[in-house]
């Protein structure tokens, strides 16, 4: 496992920050450098199958119990007692499970954009299909021959010039949708993203970049070498996750924050209701869409930093 670390390593509880798909630690970059600097630890890993990280090749391999065992190991090996979690887009619900599974290793978790959520009522990828039809994304990831990662694989470039932008402004006119199995999008959205990216002109596309031409090649380069299938093989999972957590106490115990963002289209703020987080506090990140930490770094960044030396010392 390939990892970052910044700041003091005096400082306690520190905060392991946990990317999301398709990223890796360097989508943390602004919050390393400002977390760091304000005298707090931080360590930020490239998660199973991403990065400098190994990509085991069985699917099973990447289901949350290895996920949040990886991170415990992260822990042994520096030699930390607990942490607090921080969790964006899938790095969310890692560290969500990281207080259910490993709670005595679990200082704290906050998510960002992602919210937790009790165990569903049914298998979420049929949910999500009955809602969105067969082409949304993470339905067409369960495919067994991989086409999605083909697509992304053979556009690397393409990929991360579609993804990695803000949202057009979004219509407060249009009603709002409830969620359903963790997505909150409209169940008319186009959410066929392997099409989107074979198709896509970033020419012809409006919205601004979030990243600079240094910060694209990164992205680029990793993905060029490691393809995208480990990433992905976190999403052939959801089913082998809801039917191994019947058992797990679903409610996070720990002092927990949830960052939402007003303009993600995926995981709107309305996901985030009746999250069952006893000790909960909510923030809501304006103007920004699903890239949070990369898109309004600075308020991230102040948002944690404050939130940690007024629940931790």
């Amino acid at each position: 496992m390939g990892f970052y670390e910044a700041g003091p390593n005096t400082d306690n509880p520190p905060l392991v920050l946990c990317h999301g798909w398709p990223e890796i630690a360097f989508s943390w970059r602004h919050q390393i450098k400002a977390l760091s600097e304000a005298g707090l630890r931080v360590i930020a890993p490239d998660q199973r199958g991403y990065g400098a990280t190994d990509r085991p090749e069985a699917v099973e391999a990447y289901d949350l119990e290895h996920l949040t065992d990886d991170l415990v190991g992260l822990l042994d090996h520096l030699k930390i007692d607990k942490a607090i979690f921080v969790g964006h887009d899938w790095g969310g619900f890692v560290v969500w499970q990281m207080a259910l599974r490993h709670r005595d290793r679990v200082a704290g978790v906050v998510g960002v954009n992602t919210p937790h959520t009790n165990r569903l009522w049914a298998d979420p990828i049929e949910l999500m299909r009955q809602r969105f039809g067969d082409s949304m994304y993470i339905v067409q990831f369960q495919d067994p021959a991989r086409e999605p990662d083909r697509i992304f694989g053979s556009r690397v470039e393409q990929t991360f010039d579609f993804f990695m932008r803000k949202p057009m402004p979004r219509n407060d006119a249009a009603p709002a949708e409830p969620p359903v199995g963790g997505i909150g999008a409209a169940p008319n959205a186009n959410l066929a993203f392997p099409q989107m990216v074979a198709g896509y002109d970033p020419s012809k596309d409006p919205r601004e970049p979030i990243l600079s031409a240094e910060e694209k090649k990164v992205f680029v380069d990793t993905f060029t070498r490691t393809g995208f299938t480990g990433g992905i093989n976190w999403y052939r999972n959801f089913s082998r996750n809801w039917q191994r957590s019947a058992d797990l106490d679903h409610t996070v115990r720990v002092p927990s924050l949830m960052i939402m963002a007003e303009n993600d289209r995926v995981l709107p703020p309305s996901a985030a209701d009746g999250m069952v987080v006893p000790d909960l506090e909510k923030y809501l990140v304006r103007d920004s869409g699903h890239w949070t930490q990369q898109e309004k770094p600075d308020e991230v960044s102040a948002k944690l930093i404050e939130w940690r030396r007024r629940r931790f010392g």
